[in-house]
C-alpha cells in the first residue's frame, strides 16, 4: 500500500529525526518518506512527516513558526548547549524572577544568534556537527531570527535556578543558544535541561501519534492526513475544469488568478490539492504539482 499525506508524530527522547523516519519507512513499506523540522535527540514533541509525493511539500511547513515549552538550568553550560552534553562551565548564577522577566523581554522580536558547533548548519560546505566531533570550533555567521512570544511559565529560584518558558518563533531559531543568551545577559550561563515542540504553523502535537501508537495494527493508515491539512496557513484557491486539467500539467495560470502574492494551494472541485503556485511578475507558476 502507498501513502500520500502527512504524519504527525510526537517524538519520543532518545530518538533521532532519522530514527523517527527510519521506522515509519518499515511500518509503511516504503522509501519516500520526510520530515521538516529536525529536534534534536533530547527533545520531544512533534515531528512532520511527509509520505510520498508529499515530501515535495515538506519545505512549506518547514517554513511555518513553531512553538517549543522548555526548561533551562541557569549558571552550568554544557558544549552542546543541552543535557545531553559535557558540562564546560559551572558558576553561581543566582538571579531572581523580576530579572530573569526582564532579560527575556529583550529577546522578543528580531534577534540575531550565533548557531552553536553541535548544529546540522553548513559552513565551508561542512556541517557544524562533524567538525565539532573532530574537536574544532569555527567563527560562525551570526543569523537573524524572529522571536513572536516569548514568556516564563516557571522559575525555581536558587544558586542555579530552573526556568521554564514558553517560546513561539521563527524557522532557523536555536531554542538552546536563545536561553544560552539570556542567560549571558544576566552575567552567565545556562543549558536546556527540557525541550517539546508543541506546534508547527497550524498543527499541534496533540494530534500527533506516538511511536507505540503507530505500530498498532491500521493505526498508520488512519493517522495519514490530507495534503492540503499541512498548508492551512497557506492562501487558497479552489478551480474547476478545464482549469484544473492545466494546473494538474503545471502550466501557467494568469497572474490575477491568485488572490495573493507568494505561494497559494490550488484545491480541485472535491478539496483535493493539486499543486502550489506562485505569483512573479505578470504569471503564476507551479512550484509544485502532486497530481
Amino acid at each position: 500500500m502507498s501513502y500520500e499525506g502527512f504524519l504527525l508524530v510526537d517524538k519520543p527522547t532518545e530518538w533521532t529525526s532519522h530514527d523517527v523516519v527510519a521506522r515509519v519507512r518499515r511500518l509503511a513499506e516504503m522509501k519516500k518518506v520526510g520530515h521538516a523540522g529536525t529536534l534534536d535527540p533530547m527533545a520531544t514533541g512533534l515531528l512532520v512527516l511527509g509520505l510520498g509525493r508529499v515530501t515535495r511539500l515538506l519545505r512549506f511547513i518547514q517554513d511555518q513558526p513553531k512553538e517549543y515549552v522548555a526548561t533551562a538550568r541557569f549558571g552550568v553550560a554544557t558544549d552542546t548547549l543541552d543535557a545531553d552534553g559535557t558540562v564546560t562551565d559551572r558558576s553561581p548564577l543566582p538571579v531572581g524572577q523580576t530579572e530573569t522577566e526582564r532579560a527575556l523581554a529583550g529577546f522578543r522580536g528580531e534577534i540575531t544568534q550565533i548557531p552553536p558547533m553541535t548544529s546540522a548548519i553548513k559552513v565551508g560546505g561542512q556541517k557544524l556537527y562533524e567538525l565539532a566531533r573532530r574537536g574544532e570550533e569555527i567563527e560562525r555567521p551570526a543569523r537573524t531570527v524572529t522571536i513572536f512570544e516569548l514568556e516564563m511559565t516557571g522559575f525555581s529560584a536558587g544558586d542555579f535556578p530552573e526556568v521554564d518558558f514558553r517560546v513561539v518563533c521563527s524557522s532557523g531559531t536555536y531554542v538552546r543558544t536563545l536561553a544560552d543568551d539570556i542567560a549571558r545577559a544576566l552575567g552567565g550561563r545556562a543549558h536546556l535541561t527540557a525541550l517539546r515542540r508543541t506546534r508547527i504553523g497550524s498543527l499541534h502535537v496533540e494530534n500527533a501519534s506516538t511511536m507505540e501508537e503507530l505500530a498498532e495494527p491500521g493505526r498508520l493508515a488512519g493517522s495519514i492526513l490530507a495534503p492540503a491539512s499541512g498548508l492551512a496557513g497557506m492562501e487558497t484557491l479552489q478551480v474547476e475544469e478545464p482549469v484544473a486539467a492545466r494546473v494538474r500539467h503545471g502550466s501557467k495560470l494568469p497572474v490575477d488568478q491568485l488572490p495573493v502574492d507568494g505561494h497559494t494551494a490550488i484545491l480541485d472541485g472535491d478539496g483535493r490539492l493539486l499543486a502550489v503556485y506562485r505569483r512573479e511578475d505578470s504569471v503564476a507558476r507551479a512550484e509544485v504539482v502532486l497530481s
